[in-house]
């Protein structure tokens, strides 16, 4: 059976999204704190945003993106 074009492609895109990536030891411990301290730095930097402005609503994201990601990963690995 044939797969058409745009189906070959999905399947592609799939397999390079599923794949596994092996980071350093360091990098690896560290990634949680990393996300955790982005998002507080983004929260921190919203207070000296001292009109509403455009980028106002995406630091909000960023941060909690940011802090939610830490915060699962953490949990994620420490799971008993």
């Amino acid at each position: 059976m044939q797969l058409g074009d745009t189906h070959e492609m999905t399947r592609d895109a799939g397999q390079f999204m599923s794949r596994i990536i092996w980071l350093p030891r360091v990098l690896y411990v560290a990634l949680p704190y990393f996300y955790i301290a982005a998002g507080v730095t983004a929260l921190a930097a919203t207070l000296y945003i001292s009109d509403w402005f455009w980028i106002l609503p995406h630091y909000f994201l960023f941060a909690a993106a940011c802090l939610h990601m830490g915060v699962f990963v953490y949990r994620k690995r420490h799971r008993r």
